[in-house]
């Protein structure tokens, strides 16, 4: 790399983030999407923790289900990971860090197939409460994208939360 390219690059390395939002208002946004991000990952970590071990009559309905499940939450979290970074901050990456910000409870052991059922249901309406939070906060500041990521977010997490309300109603 010549000189001229390594100035090139230390040049740019504290380019000022300039697209309409304030840095202040861009900081609350990414707090609550720290939080989300690390929802969403603990829930795809209980769901998949679910899918490997339930038994039972259910098993085959529920295994399907989560897997579906935790194939979406994966995709998610890249995306708002994204996010973060495109309003100008580092994406927390660690587990420690994840189980500090979390609302999500680690997956339960020896529980049947209804019981993780309505722990996976609890986990998605505490992820949506904290979505909702996000959502008005983004609105607040009018961030658009981040209201538009909340808004799909909040659909698919009602949708789930309605399947693991129907799959317990008796």
């Amino acid at each position: 790399m010549s000189l001229q390219e390594l100035d090139l690059k230390t040049e740019h390395r504290n380019v000022k983030l300039e697209t309409g939002l304030s840095e202040n208002g861009r900081a609350g946004i990414v707090e609550h999407l720290n939080e989300i991000l690390a929802d969403h990952y603990l829930l795809m970590l209980k769901t998949h923790n679910y899918h490997w071990n339930v038994k039972g009559p259910l098993f085959k309905s529920m295994h399907d289900l989560t897997e579906a499940q935790y194939e979406d939450l994966f995709a998610a979290i890249d995306e708002i990971a994204e996010r973060i970074r495109a309003l100008g901050f580092d994406a927390p990456g660690s587990f420690k860090t994840y189980s500090q910000i979390s609302k999500i409870e680690e997956a339960k052991s020896g529980i049947s197939a209804l019981e993780m059922a309505a722990d996976l249901l609890s986990s998605h309406e505490n992820l949506i409460r904290n979505m909702r939070d996000a959502l008005a906060k983004a609105d607040q500041e009018s961030d658009e994208v981040t209201v538009d990521l909340m808004t799909e977010r909040l659909s698919v997490h009602e949708k789930a939360a309605w399947m693991w309300r129907s799959f317990i109603e008796q």
